[in-house]
């Protein structure tokens, strides 16, 4: 299916690694040039890998999202040297790196830097991308949030609760660009094999005695098999997948929505 996003400009945050590269990867397939924002230096590398084989252009940029001044010389660099930007996604994430079931296993220090990164990065992205989108009266933001934000998932509250907050954000912001025809969604992935996964999966593994740890395989299937009605994994394909259709004029009625690709792990009765 042709999506229509030949020579468009996409921004994608958190583009170095897991569901961000293959966002990024999947819109240069359709012919959109992509802008590879991460903090981790490799994302000049990513950018070298994913872009070889493309007809797009690639331009990689280390910035981190809690730092807004850096965020807006990024968007700046974006518009001089790709072009007028379309799409901003924003697919960063992080967790307190401990097991939150109950939630006093971590103490109030353990939110502040998950909050500052999942939701003060997400608002800092839209600051600095939106207002030529507003001047052109054309565009989206995505947000990676997660069905942890739905659910109370007592995984990792600071993480759930972070993305909680970006669904609602998300809405507001729906909002108050809808006039200016922006278009602004959530994507919230089940559950798909990424680092952060297997760093909740060495969290729980840490309160268990050592003859009781699972491996990761062993607790990903479990898991899956109590929480996932279809029963396997999602992949970042299949998120890249949907953020692609949501960028693309096929969407173009939807603004202001939390989607879910997680195999029927949340259902709203």
């Amino acid at each position: 299916m042709n999506f229509e996003l030949t020579n468009q400009v996409a921004a994608v945050l958190g583009g170095a690694s897991g569901i961000g590269r293959a966002i990024a990867q999947t819109l240069l397939n359709e012919g959109a040039h992509v802008a590879l924002i991460d903090r981790a230096p490799a994302v000049t590398d990513v950018a070298k890998e994913i872009g070889s084989l493309q007809s797009g252009a690639v331009l990689p940029l280390v910035v981190d999202v809690t730092d807004y001044a850096g965020l807006c010389q990024a968007a700046h660099q974006v518009e001089s040297e790709l072009g007028p930007v379309m799409h901003v996604v924003f697919a960063v994430g992080i967790g307190s790196g401990k097991y939150g079931f109950p939630f006093w296993n971590l103490g109030p220090e353990d939110w502040p830097r998950v909050l500052q990164v999942n939701v003060v990065g997400a608002v800092n992205a839209v600051y600095a991308f939106f207002e030529p989108m507003r001047e052109r009266r054309q565009g989206d933001f995505l947000f990676l949030s997660s069905v942890a934000g739905q659910i109370g998932s007592q995984t990792d509250p600071p993480y759930s609760a972070s993305k909680a907050a970006l669904i609602n954000f998300a809405q507001c912001a729906a909002k108050d660009l809808a006039p200016y025809n922006i278009r602004v969604n959530t994507l919230c992935p089940g559950m798909v094999d990424t680092p952060l996964n297997r760093s909740i999966w060495a969290a729980h593994c840490r309160n268990l005695p050592p003859d009781k740890q699972p491996t990761f395989d062993e607790w990903a299937e479990e898991k899956i098999r109590r929480v996932v009605p279809l029963q396997r994994w999602q992949t970042p394909q299949d998120i890249a997948d949907m953020a692609v259709f949501l960028a693309s004029a096929r969407a173009h009625n939807i603004t202001g929505q939390t989607i879910n690709v997680d195999g029927g792990f949340v259902m709203h009765w």
